[in-house]
């Protein structure tokens, strides 16, 4: 950490000798921050019909975008008030602002521009600027200007060096002193007093109370722990809200805090009104725990439905938490004895254990412009989120935590994300492994290939995990025909014209197998192949002379045999489609408005303009290809727990076929249909083969869960340990 200090060191010295603020600039890369207040525009000039424009303003530093503002529509003197922090790579980049106006659907109309000379300004200190646009094709017209302010200062690191070297300068009058007396380590003091995490999912309002004339509310939430606040989004005319939302808090205090959460209504032009308040003593949570409070609210009606995880910050050696590891057998053996196949029906929704041994990463990316990384890694099964602690300006990081869950659904996937903590913005991804719990070899520390946002292709870095999972196989079974845990934080669905063509593809390529099932009949009645003709004539007059209907189920058995079969036999055809496994890489990449290549950006642009239909498209391809891709890797084994159980199942309902006439089946069926409502009021109605499907990853998710092969030079040091059961 000190050899990272050294260049502002070297860089502070020169102002402390009374050297001009002018020489900064020449520091090493990365060492700036310059903080962007836009105020607002003034006489722009008019680009649509009505003559007026809807005009927003992006800031390139380098060529690359670094921030856009909102559109301010119908409006030549718009006011943003918009606030932007940016590192500076070097100040002698200038700044490049670009102002365009908006256009639905078609090619946004350019403005003007202007240059900011980043080396005119004096650091540490807040400058107004206004700028006048021009367009270089029309250099005498009169464009408008951009008003804004601006404050240029070294990082903050740099900052607090500075004003210690000023303190021990006060203190001495020689210039050169010991760097350790400075005690560099006080630079991260905030985060060494950091007790934990508290990450916080805002999942719901329930029956809130009503503000509006209309007998309805526009609610939103505000959390503040100590200084630390956060808002939510304004969900408009409802009294029953859904947010999804989730943000960290950093806990200071060891015996916890008390987080204040109060509930607004948002009221256009008027003051907001207020619903109600509740509050969560972390003190009486558990820690590394994920837990599920719902809390009334006070000086209101309705209920918020939350998840409040806590998570120790500090790192602790595997070898120390001995006691709480697999490793101490006498524990093991409880956790063994928890889930024997005698304790079957000792609470059906405990299914197994699951334990994950975060160790380390190495070769992470450069997140940061100082070619560091500040990484942190968030281990989620299900809604269960729990968080490691952040390992300062390394790219090989060793956590060394342990996390245990207790499993609800054995056909779960556990996700492993790292993220680059950023003190000013949100956290910066860096890599992602899921892995599905039925894959997992027990005590085995293995290497995880990170991978993209998608989980479509590798990313820089490795992972190192040691994954323990215990299960009931029954308890298992019987929850897979149970309706599947609902996750409240999920990735939104968004518009991609790559993601569109996919999932047509997809659903294209199972139509496709039943029109050719369909031809092939069709060819057996018209004779096509004389021999294929009769074999099918002879097997119609035998199986329906001699059909019975448990017939239907070992038709499903012999297949899943024959498959099988082919797999033992190392004659295995199943393959997924390579549209699937070559997916293209959907990422998040900003759509650059002033694109000189319209083509492209045409077909966007119009799919934008009916958006809400074209994601229902979407989503409906997926879920009818999906679906046929789940049947066909049933049968193709492609998770045997699923196909063995799916095997149980038919040889069940081939037996009572056999045996018992059908209106006794469907007898029994009609009386448990008609009277589960009585017997259970508060039971979810599900259908058992959907749910049994829901478990079966599509071929896209098999993509997705699939382990990527490893660099040979990042080969984990494998250790087996002696694991009963």
């Amino acid at each position: 950490q000190l050899d990272s200090f050294k260049p502002g060191l070297s860089q502070t010295l020169p102002s402390m000798c009374g050297t001009s603020n002018a020489d900064f600039p020449s520091a090493d890369p990365g060492m700036y921050q310059l903080d962007i207040t836009l105020r607002r525009g003034q006489h722009l000039a008019a680009r649509d019909r009505g003559g007026t424009s809807d005009p927003y303003v992006k800031f390139k530093l380098g060529g690359k975008e670094v921030f856009r503002s909102k559109t301010i529509h119908k409006n030549l003197n718009p006011v943003w008030e918009e606030k932007a922090s940016i590192l500076i790579e070097h100040p002698r980049e200038p700044l490049y602002i670009k102002v365009f106006d908006y256009d639905f659907g078609l090619q946004d109309d350019f403005i003007g521009s202007a240059f900011l000379d980043l080396t005119s300004l004096e650091l540490n200190r807040q400058t107004d600027v206004t700028l006048s646009l021009k367009d270089p094709h029309y250099p005498d017209h009169d464009l408008g200007s951009i008003l804004l302010s601006v404050l240029l200062a070294p990082r903050e690191e740099q900052r607090e060096v500075t004003m210690l070297m000023r303190k021990s300068w006060k203190r001495s009058s020689k210039v050169t002193f010991s760097i350790q007396s400075l005690r560099l380590s006080d630079l991260h003091r905030k985060s060494q007093l950091w007790r934990g995490i508290v990450s916080v999912t805002l999942i719901e309002g329930r029956e809130l109370k009503a503000m509006d004339a209309n007998g309805l509310s526009d609610p939103y939430v505000k959390f503040r722990l100590g200084h630390q606040k956060y808002k939510s989004k304004i969900v408009p005319k409802t009294l029953n809200p859904q947010w999804r939302e989730q943000f960290d808090f950093h806990l200071y205090e060891e015996r916890g805090g008390i987080i204040d959460i109060t509930v607004w209504d948002k009221d256009a032009g008027k003051r907001d009104d207020f619903i109600g308040r509740c509050q969560v003593d972390l003190s009486t949570l558990s820690k590394e725990q994920t837990h599920k409070l719902e809390l009334p609210l006070e000086e209101g009606e309705g209920l918020l439905v939350l998840l409040v995880t806590l998570t120790a910050s500090a790192a602790v050696s595997i070898s120390d938490l001995s006691a709480n590891s697999l490793e101490d057998q006498r524990e093991r053996e409880e956790i063994l004895k928890r889930y024997s196949p005698l304790r079957i029906f000792h609470n059906l929704k405990d299914v197994g254990f699951l334990q994950v041994k975060v160790i380390r990463a190495e070769a992470l990316m450069a997140a940061d412009v100082t070619g560091k990384s500040d990484p942190f890694c968030v281990v989620e099964l299900n809604n269960d989120r729990l968080l490691t602690h952040t390992v300062y300006k390394n790219l090989n990081p060793e956590w060394n935590k342990i996390f245990t869950f207790n499993i609800k659904d054995i056909h779960s996937v556990l996700e492993v994300t790292v993220y680059d903590e950023d003190r000013d913005r949100s956290a910066d991804f860096l890599g992602k492994v899921a892995i599905p719990l039925l894959s997992i070899q027990n005590g085995e520390q293995k290497a995880y290939v990170l991978k993209n946002k998608q989980l479509t292709g590798p990313t820089k870095g490795v992972i190192y995990l040691e994954i323990d999972v215990i299960f009931n196989a029954v308890k298992a079974s019987i929850r897979t025909l149970m309706p599947k845990e609902q996750k409240y934080i999920e990735e939104e669905h968004r518009l991609s014209k790559q993601l569109l063509l996919r999932n047509f593809i997809r659903m294209k390529r199972c139509v496709m197998v039943l029109i050719n099932a369909a031809y092939y009949v069709n060819s057996c009645f018209d004779w096509d192949s004389p021999p294929r003709s009769l074999a099918a004539f002879l097997l119609f007059l035998f199986v329906v002379w001699n059909f019975e209907l448990y017939m239907i189920p070992l038709v499903f058995l012999l297949l899943l045999a024959w498959n099988y079969f082919l797999i033992v036999s190392g004659k295995d055809n199943r393959q997924h489609d390579t549209v699937v496994e070559d997916m293209l890489e959907d990422e998040e990449e900003e759509d650059d408005r002033d694109d000189k290549d319209s083509e492209k950006k045409g077909f966007m642009n119009k799919l934008y303009a009916i958006q809400e239909v074209c994601v229902s498209v979407q989503n409906v391809l997926d879920e009818v290809a999906s679906f046929g891709e789940r049947i066909k890797n049933t049968f193709n084994w492609t998770v045997p727990f699923l196909s063995w159980l799916a095997i149980v199942a038919l040889s069940v309902f081939t037996i009572i076929l056999y045996f018992i006439p059908l209106r006794y089946i469907v007898l029994v069926w009609g009386i448990n249909k008609f009277t589960k409502k009585l017997r259970s009021p508060y039971a979810i109605d599900n259908n058992e083969l959907l749910d049994f499907l829901s478990r079966v990853p599509s071929d896209v998710q098999v993509v997705q869960y699939h382990e990527l092969k490893q660099d040979p030079s990042h080969s984990p040091s494998k250790r087996k340990k002696n694991n009963p059961g």
